[in-house]
């Protein structure tokens, strides 16, 4: 979903799975879908993790957890703090459609897939990679209290853990940057250039 980033302050989902792969953030069956319906592939988030083989959920999952079952809403869940190595495995687009449907704006970890990471810029989920220290630190703090919240400072790229104060600053690309604050995608940012672009082939001519 198109959304303009800011600030954004939230509660958080303590998703703590190392290696947190594709295929664990949404499996391989979902992949024939064609449908772009976010319910859809919100619900096919962390599934196999969620339910078991008849649909029944998993007791003892974090996102079952009357805690963190809430489903994403300004100020509630809007940011996963997840594993170290998060989005490994193969580069299917649709992990992050599945995070994006669910309705979470950021992930938080130390370390993210390459591809996983830009194709979660492209769908309007903000990675943001913090410290080691800063990761367990985020990790503790939500899983000992589900009402902790975190502020994410888009324009002054840094993360809070409001509970200690601890600040860190995160980086982000600049053109990736304007983009989310803009809720521009590609074709929005060519568009907003629109006017640039033909006095451009205009003087060229």
């Amino acid at each position: 979903m198109k959304q303009k980033f800011d600030i954004i302050e939230s509660t958080c989902v303590p998703i703590n799975i190392d290696n947190c792969n594709t295929d664990l953030i949404i499996p391989a069956r979902y992949l024939a879908s064609t449908t772009r319906d976010e319910a859809f592939f919100g619900d096919a988030f962390m599934h196999d993790l969620r339910f078991d083989a008849e649909g029944k959920e998993v007791e003892g999952f974090v996102m079952n957890r009357p805690q963190y079952r809430e489903a994403p809403r300004p100020g509630v869940h809007e940011i996963i703090i997840g594993g170290k190595n998060w989005g490994s495995g193969s580069s299917r687009e649709h992990a992050a459609w599945a995070i994006a449907g669910y309705g979470a704006r950021v992930v938080v970890s130390s370390s993210f897939a390459d591809i996983h990471r830009n194709n979660l810029l492209n769908c309007f989920v903000l990675p943001v990679v913090v410290s080691e220290d800063m990761h367990q630190e985020l990790m503790q703090t939500v899983s000992r209290n589900p009402d902790a919240r975190v502020r994410v400072d888009v324009p002054n790229q840094t993360i809070t853990n409001l509970a200690t104060q601890r600040s860190e600053h995160f980086e982000l690309n600049t053109y990736k940057k304007h983009c989310l604050m803009n809720a521009y995608d590609d074709i929005d940012f060519l568009l907003s250039n629109k006017d640039k672009i033909e006095a451009y082939e205009a003087a060229r001519q």
